[in-house]
């Protein structure tokens, strides 16, 4: 299973900096650059909340689903 975060679509369609971002959200560059390389494991709805309302956005926007191409889990 794989998900994509388009964090970084948004901020390029919002003309908003990854700084911005985290001020508005309340969240720390370092754990900003984890969800958004899709290094992290897990996020709080509050969180992706925050981020959808400072991107003006939908959780789909941000979030992305792609199967694996070999049709296993990775659990």
């Amino acid at each position: 299973m794989a998900i994509i975060i388009n964090i970084d679509v948004m901020l390029a369609k919002r003309k908003m900096s990854v700084t911005e971002l985290s001020e508005r959200v309340g969240i720390t560059m370092a754990n900003l650059s984890i969800l958004k390389n899709g290094k992290a494991k897990a996020i709080r709805f509050s969180t992706l909340e925050a981020i959808c309302q400072a991107l003006d956005c939908q959780p789909g926007d941000i979030l992305e689903y792609k199967s694996d191409e070999k049709g296993q889990s990775e659990d």
